[in-house]
């Protein structure tokens, strides 16, 4: 019986793979280069858009970081703390990440950080974070109530609160929709951005109640019901009996006065000075006061309506947003008290518009009165009664808007100029770069400066280029480029990462004048690291495995495999092509500096410990990237390599010895698809030391005959 030897390269090449699509390994799988916050805020910005494969640098603007997959932006990304400051029952705020989609809808949310004594010592964390999830799928445009008694009102999301922690959920609630909703009317199209206004404090003249209707100081709704019947649509008898029902056979249904009382000349003219101040004393600074009064059949408030809540009949909105109104029950101690005669009214009540809910006193507020019905015996139905509202302009201030030109500046050149540091850096090693493949041939026939330069460059794609600057090319730009061209190309996608389109431009040009080897072996971070392994080897005297060379062949194949799966998925799905592209281990050893997910950086490990044995593991084997370089430049026009008639014919050396990548045919020719131009071989042939043809020319020999040196004796490792 014959036991079958197993392929060792097979081995790990397989084992490999298979930790790379585990189902663990795609834990936190998308790139966070362009973030500063990416590497400690991955998990939670991958729960909140799991689609996401990239996280765009904070905007300057506002402190928002939008998420992308590939180029199309999902949404954004921020902290309710950098936008509103809601005090909760611990004397501090509720930090709360959100998540937003294009389109306003909250994609997820998690507590960064609280100090709720109910949640941390009583009830546990559980019930706070189920109160946040009840957000996600719904819009930024929804009127959010919670702890409804009442939920009548039809166009209103209801949120369930937690017992015993009124307080806490609430603030939570105030916390989320503010912040979203602020972050809404800066970045999503659709909403509108704050004015550039304030209320002029000095603006005021005594006015009759009549005066202040008349300059819409006080607005007076009114709907009889012969005009709420002309409205409604004739067809739903169901609607026609309520209206009927409600004004209980009198020609009056909807007869309401508002006004923001906060407002000097609205609230002094009203209520009088001492009212007035008791009113302004019951508001935190900027917070708006809506009063509402009347006597129609039908009223604002149900008889259910819980002081200091959301009343579920009347709402309000503002450029599609939600305005939430919240009574601040002014009249719970104190009967109300006018400086004026006012008309009847048998409701009254004054609601709070927060400040930072973005609400904008001088645009257009519309006020909605719903009216619930039974359409048929199973389903209920409302109708909504709508009045727009706007102030007159001259009791705004409006402060002149500067205008900056650097504002005009597209986004892509505002990165370039904030980069510009690390672009003439970068430009510069490109111009060295160009300089040494130049002269290539002159430099290396000193062994000692081009080794020098080889580990200065090295060194420097290592830390600058890719720890800092976080220029690691990825096969994801390639497909990118591919969708993008599908899709509708926009160069300007490309230009808001400055390093990597200066990289990208350069080593096109390069394919077709060098081949890969000018990327893969002097701008490719990751595999200067491998290198730097290769060193560690070469120092520590590590054995190398070398690989038979039928079975590099096959193997080397592999990496082409992988690079048809990426790109063809990408058209497939980008969610598999994502995950498929976690097979680079470039954002886990380059963008996130190892701090990942363990099996991410079990992967890493184990193709650097491979890297020990077996020079640039990766590269030779795996790498997508390098697959797609080298069919781009398979034929460069400058093969300068030098090489000599004696090379793979008398003369093995450097294909046995010197070239560590196994780039260099049995017959002496260069593979440029396979070689990274290290220049060793180059090295070797310009040094009369190191070459074998030049040490044993100038011995003397009997025959005449050409010298022949020694054959190498080389040992395969079975692979």
């Amino acid at each position: 019986m014959h036991s079958k030897k197993v392929n060792p390269l097979m081995f790990w090449v397989t084992l490999t793979l298979f930790l790379m699509f585990s189902p663990s390994f795609h834990a936190t799988a998308f790139n966070t280069q362009e973030s500063p916050n990416a590497a400690s805020m991955a998990d939670e910005i991958y729960h909140i858009f799991p689609s996401a494969t990239r996280i765009g640098p904070v905007d300057k603007e506002i402190p928002v970081t939008p998420v992308y997959q590939l180029n199309e932006l999902l949404g954004y990304v921020f902290e309710s703390d950098d936008f509103v400051n809601f005090i909760g029952f611990s004397g501090q705020t509720i930090n709360v990440l959100i998540g937003i989609d294009t389109e306003g809808v909250f994609t997820g949310l998690k507590i960064l950080k609280h100090n709720e004594p109910i949640f941390l010592h009583g009830l546990g964390e559980e019930p706070m974070f189920d109160f946040i999830k009840q957000f996600k799928g719904h819009s930024v445009k929804e009127r959010f109530i919670v702890n409804a008694r009442n939920k009548d009102s039809l166009g209103a999301t209801f949120i369930d609160g937690v017992t015993k922690a009124t307080i806490s959920v609430l603030v939570i609630n105030d916390t989320i929709t503010a912040s979203a909703i602020q972050v809404a009317r800066e970045r999503l199209s659709g909403f509108v951005a704050p004015s550039r206004t304030s209320i002029n404090p000095d603006y005021y003249k005594p006015l009759t109640f009549s005066e202040l209707l008349s300059e819409n100081l006080v607005t007076h709704w009114q709907v009889t019901r012969d005009q709420a019947l002309a409205i409604v649509d004739k067809s739903s008898t169901s609607l026609i009996n309520k209206i009927n029902q409600v004004s209980e056979g009198e020609n009056d249904f909807i007869d309401l006065y508002f006004a923001f009382v906060h407002v000097p000349i609205i609230g002094k003219n009203l209520l009088g000075e001492q009212e007035y101040q008791r009113l302004i004393e019951n508001l935190k600074p900027g917070e708006h006061a809506l009063m509402v009064f009347g006597h129609g059949k039908y009223a604002f408030v149900s008889e259910e309506f819980i002081p200091q809540t959301v009343p579920s009949r009347l709402s309000g909105q503002q450029a599609t947003l939600p305005v939430d109104l919240r009574d601040i029950d002014f009249y719970s101690y104190y009967e109300p008290s006018f400086a004026q005669t006012v008309p009847d009214f048998n409701n009254i009540k004054v609601f709070r518009i927060k400040s930072q809910s973005g609400f904008e006193l001088n645009k257009n507020l519309s006020l909605s009165l719903t009216l619930n019905y039974n359409q048929s015996f199973l389903s209920k139905n409302q109708y909504s009664f709508t009045i727009d509202n706007i102030l007159p302009d001259n009791l705004f201030i409006h402060k002149d808007l500067v205008v900056n030109p650097e504002e005009n500046r597209p986004l892509w050149l505002k990165i370039w100029i904030d980069r510009t540091v690390e672009i003439i850096l970068l430009s510069a090693y490109l111009i060295f770069l160009s300089w040494l493949f130049i002269k290539q041939e002159t430099i290396a026939k000193n062994v000692e400066v081009t080794h020098k330069l080889r580990f200065a460059s090295l060194t420097f794609v290592l830390f600058f280029i890719g720890f800092y600057s976080q220029g690691q090319l990825s096969v994801v730009n390639i497909y990118t480029l591919f969708l993008s061209i599908w899709q509708g190309f926009n160069i300007n996608v490309f230009l808001l990462d400055p390093i990597i389109f200066i990289l990208w431009v350069f080593v096109f040009i390069s394919l077709f004048l060098f081949g890969r080897g000018l990327f893969c072996g002097w701008l490719c971070p990751f595999g200067a690291l491998q290198e730097f392994a290769a060193l560690i080897a070469k120092k520590l005297k590590i054995k190398q495995i070398k690989i038979k060379p039928h079975h590099h062949s096959k193997a080397q194949k592999i990496k082409y495999v992988v690079l048809i799966l990426l790109v063809g998925s990408s058209f497939y799905s980008l969610t598999i092509a994502e995950k498929l592209a976690e097979i680079e281990p470039f954002k886990t050893s380059i963008t996130l500096n190892f701090v990942r997910y363990w099996p991410f950086v079990l992967y890493v490990v184990l193709l650097l410990a491979l890297s020990l044995k077996i020079h640039k593991f990766y590269c030779r084997y795996l790498c997508p990237l390098g697959a797609g370089l080298a069919i781009i430049g398979r034929y460069p026009m400058f093969k300068w390599l030098r090489r000599r008639k004696e090379c793979g014919s008398s003369c093995q050396l450097c294909r046995n010895k010197k070239c560590g990548i196994d780039a260099i045919n049995q017959d002496g020719s260069i593979d440029y698809g396979e070689c990274i131009q290290c220049l060793e071989c180059l090295v070797t042939i310009e040094s009369p030391q190191l070459c074998v043809v030049n040490k044993y020319a100038n011995k003397p020999n009997k025959k005449n005959k050409a010298p022949t040196p020694p054959p190498l004796k080389i040992k395969y490792i079975e692979l």
